[in-house]
């Protein structure tokens, strides 16, 4: 079985639109932009897009790369003072020189929309992976899950909130030996390590759900996930496609975010 994003994704979105019409006044989404890097501008117009469809005002912030650190730290402390704006992202990554880290850790927890403060709200890219096993009806409790990559916007959070969901998890990382035996024998794949081809045939068993979060630029600059798609799609029982999948989720899990802040 595929396990598209776009059925999540309009299932989400009508959601939003029917909760965005009973608020008093139309919510406002900040988006801070350093740089113009091509991809990153991509992300922001799909953000802009998605808000405008749902009835968000979507307000973009963008900045030359030569602002300076402090600059910036400025103008997100402007944006948490404004009673106006109601959730605040900064588009990462952030152009060399600059500590992202601390840049988003800046962010007032109360209108944190991409979860990444360790506020209220889940980080989007593991809200839209928790959603898509859930439209399909994929079970976690009590399942064996491996999750290969412990990044702070992708994987931590997705092992953290499967672990409060009941199910046994383990974390492989670039560190991790025998990585291909210890993922074969998982119930749930979740790869989030951003290396073009890593998950193999020898890393899946017939029985298994594979989760690509991965999204990386091959040679010929076509986005592609982590996973062997064409290989390994035979041999097991689910996977998400790349693009298709998980991507298509985290600027609709974004929005719920800001809609529970």
């Amino acid at each position: 079985m595929i396990l598209y994003g776009a059925p999540v994704r309009e299932k989400i979105r009508t959601e939003l639109i029917e909760k965005i019409k009973k608020l008093d006044k139309q919510p406002v989404l900040a988006v801070v932009q350093v740089g113009n890097k091509e991809d990153s501008n991509i992300y922001v117009k799909n953000k802009q897009k998605f808000g405008e469809e749902i009835g968000v005002k979507v307000l973009i912030n963008k900045f030359d790369a030569d602002i300076s650190e402090r600059e910036l730290e400025e103008e997100v402390k402007k944006l948490n003072d404004n009673e106006n704006i109601n959730g605040i992202i900064v588009q990462l990554p952030l152009p060399e020189g600059f500590d992202s880290e601390k840049i988003v850790n800046l962010i007032s927890k109360k209108k944190d929309a991409d979860g990444l403060t360790g506020g209220k709200t889940m980080p989007a890219t593991a809200r839209g992976v928790m959603a898509l096993l859930d439209y399909y009806n994929i079970p976690i409790s009590g399942k064996k899950v491996v999750v290969i990559g412990r990044s702070k916007l992708a994987g931590a959070p997705i092992a953290e909130i499967l672990k409060e969901k009941g199910a046994e998890v383990e974390v492989c990382h670039r560190g991790t030996e025998n990585m291909a035996q210890i993922c074969k024998v998982s119930d749930i794949l979740i790869s989030a390590a951003g290396q073009i081809g890593l998950v193999t045939k020898d890393f899946v068993n017939k029985n298994q759900v594979v989760v690509d979060v991965g999204i990386n630029r091959n040679k010929k600059g076509k986005l592609v996930g982590d996973v062997n798609f064409a290989e390994i799609e035979p041999l097991i029982s689910a996977i998400t496609p790349v693009p298709g999948g998980v991507g298509l989720l985290t600027v609709a899990c974004l929005f719920q975010n800001m809609l529970d802040l």
